[in-house]
């Protein structure tokens, strides 16, 4: 099982977005997924349920991400066993909860008490990741992709820690690119940090993440597009996204783009799918999901299929550079 995280700490990219579009496509390419929402705004969570079902989830807290940690929180013991829900033949989702951002104190506590074996500061730490495997476990997950909130915090850091890849989803924009330039050495400094607390663990009788998250590459998402290419004032930040993401994320200097352009790295590029959103959203489906029935008709129609086809290319790139395996 492989664990995907989504991340960028710039906001409004449309990272939610891409986490819920791909937990509906790689079920269809053969991966059965678990969605995590581990961004206390919960906005992945509510992309799939209506006002109340969520008020439901999160008045009585016993299908949450936020129930699996209340015993730390409380003081009382270890993380109880994830409640997954079922969305789609293959899709599960481990739900979000607002509540969840109680418990960035306790994770920022927890982090320098861990460089002296501090056995309950551990299990603080390595909370999300031993939830995550219960949940692949249960569901029989071959990824879990995680939706984070836009920041550098200690829930984040708790969260990547628990991702074997990161996906950096873009916009082509100065503030994406600025993004890059704190995610990616704030990254390196974490997994710097936690391998000198892994090197000077004793035995522990939990499972610990290793903390690979290694840049699977990145997506550059909501650009505009004329004839089926960028307008000229997206196509300059497109071209310095290679060099920025290899110099702030990869530690590389002095990189050249050649003419081919970044065909390693960048893992795809979906266009402006904006007139689609609102009717996927009021379906309460995936924009490629979208039926006459729903409003999608004429142009519309046709976007549907070009968004279907975008997606599952994007899905299947992933699949193959993360190392997924079919059941």
């Amino acid at each position: 099982m492989k664990t995907i995280a989504l991340f960028n700490n710039k906001g409004g990219v449309g990272k939610t977005t891409l986490v819920y579009h791909l937990g509906y496509m790689l079920p269809r390419i053969g991966y059965p997924t678990v969605v995590v929402d581990l961004d206390p705004q919960a906005n992945l969570t509510s992309a799939f349920f209506d006002e109340e079902r969520l008020e439901y989830f999160w008045e009585k807290s016993t299908s949450t991400i936020l129930s699996c940690v209340d015993p730390i929180l409380e003081g009382t013991g270890d993380i109880r066993s994830p409640v997954t829900l079922p969305i789609a033949e293959g899709l599960h989702l481990l739900a979000g909860d607002l509540g969840l951002s109680r418990f960035e104190d306790r994770l920022s506590e927890s982090w320098p008490k861990g460089y002296s074996n501090d056995q309950a500061a551990l299990r603080t730490t390595s909370a999300f990741y031993r939830i995550i495997m219960q949940a692949a476990q249960q569901t029989r997950a071959v990824v879990a992709l995680v939706d984070v909130g836009p920041n550098l915090g200690a829930i984040n850091r708790a969260a990547l820690l628990s991702a074997d890849y990161l996906v950096i989803p873009l916009a082509a924009d100065l503030f994406s690119l600025q993004g890059l330039k704190n995610l990616g050495p704030t990254v390196r400094t974490w997994q710097a940090q936690w391998q000198l607390i892994r090197n000077n663990l004793a035995n522990t009788p939990f499972d610990i993440p290793q903390g690979k998250m290694v840049p699977a590459g990145y997506v550059v998402l909501q650009h505009a597009v004329r004839l089926d290419r960028p307008v000229q004032a997206y196509a300059r930040w497109l071209k310095r996204i290679p060099s920025v993401y290899r110099e702030a994320v990869l530690g590389e200097a002095g990189f050249e783009l050649t003419q081919g352009g970044d065909t390693e790295h960048c893992l795809g590029t979906l266009r402006n799918y904006r007139s689609l959103m609102p009717m996927a959203q009021d379906a309460r489906k995936p924009m490629f999901d979208l039926r006459p029935a729903d409003g999608a008709i004429g142009s519309h129609a046709q976007l549907v299929q070009t968004c279907a086809g975008e997606f599952k290319t994007l899905a299947e790139r992933i699949a193959v550079d993360c190392g997924l395996q079919k059941p």
